[in-house]
């Protein structure tokens, strides 16, 4: 930033929100955090508060709280993670002062916005409505928040990724016929239809592993499940692992693959990419900004599909030609438009041009 006005960073208790902070860090700018549950930053440069508030839907309170912090700090610019109440609570306290709000799209927030109650639904376009721009990693997120507000509503639209951290220094080494799930055990993430369509493939690829990262609350239901399919050592649960760890499980594996209903960029499916895995992924408008059927990757549109879609996976990286094409141009392409840093600057811009727009 030009000056020493901080950003005021706003958002639930979350990984997302404490890396992005932590980014910010990083890059020099000063920040003041509340969010809906304690993150545990330790000393960080920069970091000028950081405070706990009562972000829930029923909160009396959380308006008159922002708007004490605003005027305490005076930042920037407010950033608000995810169009949800927290961002219609940033919003009314922000623009009676005058201060800009940037609101960051995370996905569900706006993909899933009509299975809300009436209530939500119009907190949430009020809050994009106020806004003065709308930031996501995927462009589809973009064009839902204007089908929820109308394309003519003046908030500026910016496509920024929120990429990956440049990889750890590790030695080369071999890759493995072993496929990776590292997303949360929940039922959006879908990987019961993982364990499923991976227990159907043909005894032909029986040498494969299935290896199944993080954890959540569905991962007792999906040991069983695998017990019950009669996977045994061809399945591994491996737990929440550590960014090292998560690296080698990434270069060990030919395939990644990640099926959820809905979502956003994610920053497993640019880490698999940047690693070289080749990824497998439900048919989704933001994978389809990344990944291209049958060129750098394969998408799967009916799960009814997905074995035959992990089936013609592996026998593309078995027959070689994968590492001879889609695997360079993926990594290629995080490269060039997903690294954290970048982006972190990216989001300095803006804040900087909102700022100037704002005197």
């Amino acid at each position: 930033m030009t000056d020493d006005a901080p950003v005021l960073v706003v958002g639930s208790q979350s990984i997302h929100v404490e890396r992005f902070v932590r980014g910010l860090s990083a890059a020099g700018v000063r920040t003041v955090v509340a969010t809906q549950g304690e993150i545990a930053f330790g000393r960080l440069p920069g970091l000028l508060d950081a405070t706990t508030l009562d972000l829930g839907t029923r909160s009396w309170s959380a308006p008159s709280r922002l708007r004490a912090l605003i005027r305490r700090w005076a930042p920037a610019v407010v950033h608000v993670h995810q169009a949800s109440s927290i961002a219609w609570y940033a919003v009314r306290a922000a623009r009676s002062l005058g201060v800009p709000v940037v609101v960051t799209l995370w996905g569900s927030d706006v993909l899933k916005l009509h299975e809300w109650n009436w209530l939500h639904r119009w907190k949430v376009q009020h809050a994009l409505r106020s806004a003065d721009a709308w930031t996501a990693d995927a462009r589809v997120l973009l064009t839902a928040a204007e089908r929820v507000c109308g394309p003519q509503v003046p908030v500026r639209r910016e496509w920024i990724p929120i990429g990956i951290d440049p990889p750890p220094a590790l030695p080369e080494v071999p890759r493995e016929r072993r496929l990776l799930s590292c997303r949360l055990h929940k039922p959006l993430y879908r990987i019961d239809e993982i364990l499923r369509a991976f227990a159907g493939l043909p005894e032909t690829q029986s040498d494969w592993v299935l290896e199944v990262a993080a954890s959540g609350g569905e991962t007792t239901a999906l040991q069983h499940l695998a017990q019950e399919l009669g996977l045994g050592a061809r399945v591994q649960f491996t737990g929440m692992l550590p960014a090292l760890e998560l690296a080698r499980a990434y270069r060990r594996s030919a395939l990644f693959v990640s099926v959820p209903e809905s979502d956003g960029t994610s920053v497993s499916l640019l880490e698999a990419m940047e690693a070289g895995c080749l990824p497998v992924l439900s048919d989704l408008p933001a994978n389809r900004e990344w990944v291209q059927d049958k060129h750098t990757g394969v998408l799967v549109a009916d799960l009814d599909g997905l074995g035959a879609a992990l089936l013609h996976a592996m026998q593309w990286w078995e027959s070689g030609s994968w590492d001879l094409g889609g695997r360079i141009v993926n990594e290629q392409g995080v490269a060039d438009q997903a690294l954290f840093a970048d982006n972190i600057r990216q989001f300095v811009a803006l804040y900087e041009s909102l700022r100037s727009a704002a005197r």
